[in-house]
């Protein structure tokens, strides 16, 4: 690590960068600073003022991106499993996490006390069509993962039953999607299905995000 790369006590943004950006080609110093100001991450400061990131500070970010990629979790979601993490409610972070890990399936009971929310919620985000038991009455990881967002959507005042149009949307996408891999699979690489498969649910929750955020510009008194 050169005198660049590393200040003294810890690394440079530009070194954090660096080495994130194999794990995560779209990072940038923005979105770094962006966590940073959202309270998810507090490197040290220099007198002069420059972050100084330990490689805690490394790690966090990683569980951070790999939270909002992989799991698509909102930063408020996120930023609660750290600070669970830093009160000492878990070893790790990999442990902070509330879903079980992908092709595990848990109960009704395990899935409220993961997520955090009443039987009524639930039973509401069922009627709705959000969340669907599997076999037996076993639910997957996606499922606590859907729980815990609404838990914290419903802490803004939102109910179940004003997510129902989430629902409607995702079939929609879930159709478009279904017409691009067609093509695809005509190719027989299944490896590319699944790569297509997470490129255009990433693409999705991006393009919704950035369409709801430029809708409620025209609500008054928002300053978005």
């Amino acid at each position: 690590m050169t005198a660049a790369g590393r200040s003294r006590g810890g690394l440079s943004i530009g070194a954090v960068l660096a080495q994130l950006r194999s794990d995560f080609p779209d990072v940038t110093i923005s979105k770094i600073r962006f966590l940073e100001s959202e309270g998810l991450v507090r490197p040290a400061r220099t007198a002069s003022g420059y972050r100084q990131f330990t490689t805690a500070d490394v790690e966090r970010l990683r569980f951070i991106l790999a939270a909002q990629r992989d799991r698509y979790l909102p930063l408020k979601v996120i930023k609660e499993q750290l600070e669970a993490a830093d009160q000492g409610a878990s070893k790790a972070l990999r442990t902070a996490d509330p879903a079980p890990a992908a092709g595990h399936r848990v109960t009704r009971e395990d899935l409220l006390a993961r997520a955090g929310i009443e039987p009524g919620v639930l039973a509401d985000l069922e009627q709705h069509g959000l969340i669907k038991a599997g076999a037996g009455g076993f639910y997957d990881h996606e499922a606590v993962q859907i729980a815990s967002t609404v838990r914290a959507m419903v802490e803004h005042g939102l109910e179940a039953r004003h997510l129902r149009p989430f629902r409607a949307a995702a079939d929609r996408e879930i159709g478009l999607v279904e017409q691009v891999l067609t093509t695809v699979h005509r190719q027989r690489d299944r490896a590319r299905v699944e790569e297509v498969v997470r490129e255009l649910a990433a693409l999705s929750v991006t393009l919704h995000t950035l369409l709801v955020k430029v809708g409620l510009r025209d609500v008054p008194g928002n300053r978005i």
